[in-house]
């Protein structure tokens, strides 16, 4: 069959929403974007770690500790499911972390900023992984079968990151004026690059059209944000906290706020590595990698023995 053929039947099963599976025919473009993005993905849920790692030892109270270690664990796992469904495109799992700690593989922006105070942990849940939340129940219905199949677990489990954060900012925003003020320094830091999460606009975006006429995204970069937006500003007023831009109003005629514009430069320059966080996120991984060394060396031991075991098992069989 010619490929104009094939990429004509390709296209008419993403139409009917019939997902792609690994063993199915795709073009070359489809997989190379989908292990870009999916990859892309799973280092943002390793590295997304980091910053609240650093916080599991000095959380203000024991359930708080066991609440923020479950989740860090969470997003560990994220990755690993991520991890396996590129590798069902034909991506090698070493490959795809090398392409990290060289810098050469991008993740989230957001996770290059700093977390400065414990309300910074609940400005994550609340609003970075709620931003995600956005993003990843589209991804429920991505038209390749293995992302779409991960992502339902992982929307399940970010869903109760979001209302962990949310919780913490509202256990804040109720305390002393102190309290109150570390809740807003938080959400003043974290609001913009929040916003930052979902792309460029969809003008300037490389893959955006692409990825929607096959179905891999199911909404906008903008769409998306201005979903984020209309969804926590309530939340914020709720709690008694005040959204850092001026230019916020909701928008009768549209049935949506309107907001500032974010500054893409800064956007653009932590996305090229010259983030405050940046360079320590990835040296920080690196560390983890080389002093896991050992242990991946053990299990592939382990397992190569464990083969030649069967192996020669079946040879004495066999005779």
């Amino acid at each position: 069959m010619q490929t104009h053929d094939l990429e004509k039947r390709f296209q008419e099963k993403i139409d009917a929403e019939i997902k792609i599976e690994p063993k199915d025919w795709m073009p070359d473009a489809y997989r190379k974007n989908l292990i870009r993005q999916i990859s892309q993905h799973a280092h943002s849920e390793v590295v997304g770690m980091l910053p609240e790692g650093n916080w599991i030892t000095r959380a203000p109270s024991l359930r708080r500790k066991l609440i923020l270690m479950a989740k860090v664990q969470d997003e560990a796992g994220h990755g690993l499911y991520l991890y396996s469904a590129a590798e069902t495109l034909g991506a090698s799992r070493d490959d795809l972390v090398m392409d990290l700690l060289n810098g050469k593989a991008k993740y989230s922006s957001i996770f290059n900023y700093p977390t400065l105070t414990w309300a910074d942990i609940g400005a994550i849940g609340w609003l970075v992984d709620g931003a995600a939340i956005m993003n990843q129940v589209m991804l429920t219905r991505t038209s390749y079968g293995p992302y779409a199949r991960a992502m339902v677990r992982i929307c399940k489990e970010e869903s109760f990151h979001q209302r962990q954060g949310y919780e913490i900012m509202l256990t804040l925003a109720k305390g002393s004026p102190e309290q109150k003020a570390m809740a807003q320094d938080a959400l003043d830091r974290w609001w913009w690059p929040s916003l930052m999460m979902f792309g460029p606009h969809d003008s300037e975006s490389t893959h955006s059209e692409q990825s929607m006429k096959w179905k891999i995204k199911r909404k906008s970069n903008d769409e998306l944000r201005q979903a984020f937006v209309d969804a926590t500003v309530p939340q914020a007023e709720l709690i008694g906290l005040k959204v850092p831009d001026p230019d916020l109003k909701w928008n009768e005629e549209r049935g949506h706020y309107d907001f500032g514009e974010i500054n893409w430069d800064e956007f653009w320059n932590v996305v090229k590595g010259h983030g405050p966080c940046n360079k320590q996120r990835l040296d920080t991984r690196r560390k983890a990698w080389e002093d896991g060394a050992w242990v991946r060396e053990a299990a592939m031991a382990y397992a190569e023995k464990k083969a030649a075991r069967r192996l020669q098992q079946s040879g004495e069989e066999a005779a």
